[in-house]
């Protein structure tokens, strides 16, 4: 008994599925099995936070064998993401219709059927539907399994909870590449999904045996706000995602999606403070820390999204990393986060305000892109290293703490809305940051090409006369070629600088607003507080 009482599960054993008393310790929700189902949990966060990194390295080889073309390829991308995207809203109203138990476990069974039909995909047209499928059912699991967590855990223990959750989250991109990298090399490019098969099968059987049930309620279903935020969200992902191939606003393409994103935004906002049932509760946007949370999730996502984005094509291209060399270089950033989560998680629990552990975070973060922003093609893999293992100590610092802030002042059913909310503004702000940021790196690299070369002359060549180089043809060429090769690495780094230089300052921005934050509560004093009042 002493065990299950350490674990988080209740003291007192209790029907599977029934609540907890109001204002005690123990978990709204009881399970017979505590850390097997725990372990089910974190395996389904882990194969879908995987997926939206894993198959990036492997989209060359799928480019050649479903004879696909550069542009049409994306699409593999896209259609996950949009899926995704319009999906997560839903969560919260699903959960309550149909069952968040039976709602969970479908949405593991959806994504590791969805795994499989992309896994055997004969062309581009079928890997685009199923990986909407897989977009779709994915949406999901990230809401439900954090929701299920805190509601199978007792308030004290969800500051601890929450760090063994954000491992999976924070940890999951960074292993994507990685993990997508071997298998393709080793293996076929098709593993990438047939991967996620054993996993899913143990998360799956877990689920089966030991997530509790949760009441279900009736809920209206606001249709036309559904609507308009699918619209709004598809608009915003394809103008993102499409923008760096269309040249941004030099195409008709791209203004439509901004119109048509900019016009649904603002009659999603007057829809949801005005409508009688909205599809998210007013009472989630009236609690300060749960706003700011959301703000601050969106850096979250720009911030590492953007790095894990940017940094294998660097390294890779640049530095001649290989696939391998570059995961061992970024694994440090894991160990990082890794280690401060469980720092920020033992603050929490000893009653520690947030708010200076997140803003303590976020300038950490800021520093470390701030060495990044003075790197050169010289640099090595020890200060690569140790920018990212500083970077990930700020990340884990920032995750923790907001995400029991957010939560400790939401009512339980409020909690599956706002995990949904939550992830929905990481994935709007990994979205947001990896197409700016992308953006910013082709026209920086043309510009820093242009005021580089402008600098070759005869005078800076060296042993090279630029002015006679004619005569000697195919080795003159060469030469050149050699020069502009360069030039070329040499704006490609300068643009890279930029980039980290910009991220600085929108994390040192994300700072002050911790300011505005409340004092967090302790779960169970918050919980409490509500039943005095």
């Amino acid at each position: 008994m002493a065990s299950r009482a350490a674990s988080g599960s209740a003291p007192a054993p209790a029907p599977s599925g029934v609540p907890a008393s109001a204002g005690a310790d123990v978990p709204e929700l009881h399970t017979d099995n505590y850390w097997l189902l725990m372990a089910g949990i974190m395996a389904a966060s882990m194969i879908q936070i995987l997926d939206t990194t894993i198959a990036n390295v492997a989209i060359p080889h799928m480019q050649s064998s479903l004879g696909a073309t550069v542009d049409t390829v994306t699409w593999v991308l896209t259609s996950y993401i949009i899926a995704s995207a319009v999906a997560l809203p839903l969560t919260g109203w699903l959960a309550d219709r149909i069952g968040a138990r039976r709602l969970f476990i479908s949405s593991v069974g959806g994504f590791i059927v969805a795994s499989m039909l992309c896994g055997m995909a004969q062309n581009l047209e079928e890997m685009v539907i199923f990986r909407a499928l897989q977009g779709v059912a994915g949406a999901f699991i990230a809401p439900l399994s954090q929701s299920f967590m805190l509601d199978s855990t007792r308030p004290s223990k969800h500051p601890q909870i929450m760090s063994v959750w954000g491992m999976g989250i924070m940890i999951g991109p960074i292993l994507g590449p990685i993990l997508g990298g071997w298998l393709t090399e080793s293996v076929n490019w098709r593993w990438v999904f047939y991967v996620n098969l054993p996993i899913g099968v143990f998360s799956m059987s877990a689920l089966i045996a030991y997530l509790p049930h949760r009441e279900q309620k009736r809920r209206k279903f606001d249709i036309f706000g559904f609507a308009l935020l699918a619209v709004c969200l598809t608009s915003l992902q394809l103008m993102l995602d499409r923008g760096t191939q269309l040249d941004w606003f030099d195409s008709g393409e791209i203004w439509l999606y901004a119109l048509v994103c900019a016009s649904t935004g603002w009659m999603v906002v007057v829809h949801f403070a005005t409508a009688a049932n909205p599809m998210f509760e007013t009472t989630l946007f009236k609690d300060r820390n749960f706003a700011i949370a959301l703000s601050f999730m969106i850096v979250i996502g720009i911030v590492m999204f953007a790095v894990m984005a940017l940094m294998p094509p660097m390294l890779q291209n640049l530095f001649g990393y290989g696939v391998i060399d570059t995961g061992i270089v970024l694994m440090p950033r894991g160990v990082g986060i890794l280690f401060s989560m469980q720092i920020s998680g033992w603050l929490m629990r000893r009653g520690f305000d947030a708010r200076p552990v997140v803003a303590t975070g976020f300038l950490i973060c800021a520093l470390s892109l701030w060495q990044m922003s003075h790197w050169s093609l010289a640099v090595d893999q020890f200060h690569i290293i140790m920018s990212g293992l500083l970077q990930g100590l700020g990340m884990g610092l920032v995750f923790i703490p907001l995400q029991v802030s957010a939560f400790a002042t939401l009512k339980p059913h409020l909690r599956t809305d706002g995990s949904s909310l939550l992830n929905l503004m990481r994935s709007i702000g990994a979205s947001i940051g990896i197409s700016i940021m992308t953006a910013l790196l082709g026209q920086n690299i043309q510009t820093s090409h242009e005021e580089l070369a402008g600098h070759v002359t005869a005078a800076t060549g060296g042993f090279i006369d630029f002015s006679t180089i004619d005569r000697f043809q195919a080795l003159g060429d060469a030469a050149l070629r050699i020069v502009d090769a360069e030039v070329n690495r040499q704006a490609a780094m300068v643009a890279y600088i930029d980039d980290f230089y910009l991220m600085m300052w929108i994390t040192l921005a994300a700072a002050p607003l911790t300011l505005i934050m409340r004092k967090n509560v302790s779960p169970h004093a918050a919980r409490k507080v509500e039943i005095s009042e």
